[in-house]
């Protein structure tokens, strides 16, 4: 049986225009970033003043582990540390940790940190403000396997300005900030040609106090990189 050629016209429109609607509800359900921020930055200035870990560290690592609560395991799970463990859900399989609330996701996240050994001592070690040596104390105990997280993770705090949640402000909206946050602390991106011991002799440093500074194991430098020099 032939099918007259306007049914398959407008079969072809309906099914086109079910996608694109389909494609806009997708794209209007993901969180934006400043979305996302105004949601969760009382659970993290809670948890900073109770436990001390920095709400800029707090916010800006479930930012980046959780695509600002649009990935699956963020969804389904509620998990949005990136923390593995077990979980009952059906609809996704998963070995990250399934969590009954997002609220519960961040508990387990300053539960996670007091209970490791390397990163427990950052409690006792840094101040609240002290964003970048909680980030890079939490890189170089193992959290991430990325030599770019803590660069990201810090970039993400600068870029939000997430660091004035550490002063506790009681409203406004946080600005993009894209200077560094303190005037103390030397940045430097990597440029073609650069090596560890170049940079080391131009900024009176060593190779080692810079892979300690920013948790590199190793000496192999990206074009890009951000690195802490002092």
């Amino acid at each position: 049986m032939n099918v007259p050629k306007k049914t398959t016209v407008i079969t072809l429109c309906l099914t086109s225009l079910l996608i694109a609607v389909s494609a806009m509800q997708t794209a209007a359900q993901r969180i934006s970033p400043h979305a996302y921020i105004e949601q969760h930055k009382a659970t993290a200035i809670r948890y900073m003043e109770e436990y001390g870990c920095p709400a800029s560290v707090i916010l800006a690592i479930a930012m980046h582990e959780s695509a600002h609560g649009n990935s699956r395991i963020a969804r389904y799970l509620h998990n949005h540390f990136g923390i593995k463990g077990p979980n009952n859900n059906k609809e996704i399989r998963s070995a990250y940790k399934g969590y009954d609330s997002v609220e519960e996701s961040y508990q387990d996240f300053i539960a996670f940190l007091k209970r490791r050994k390397g990163t427990e001592e950052l409690f006792d070690r840094y101040e609240p403000h002290e964003y970048q040596q909680w980030v890079q104390g939490i890189a170089r105990s193992g959290y991430a396997q990325s030599p770019t997280w803590a660069s990201r993770v810090i970039g993400m705090i600068r870029k939000y300005s997430l660091h004035e949640l550490d002063e506790k402000p009681e409203t406004g909206t946080l600005a993009v900030e894209t200077e560094p946050a303190t005037s103390d602390t030397v940045w430097y991106t990597v440029k073609k040609g650069d090596t560890l011991y170049d940079l080391a002799r131009k900024y009176g440093t060593t190779v080692r106090a810079i892979q300690h500074e920013n948790g590199l194991k190793g000496s192999r430098l990206r074009i890009g990189q951000q690195l802490i020099l002092q």
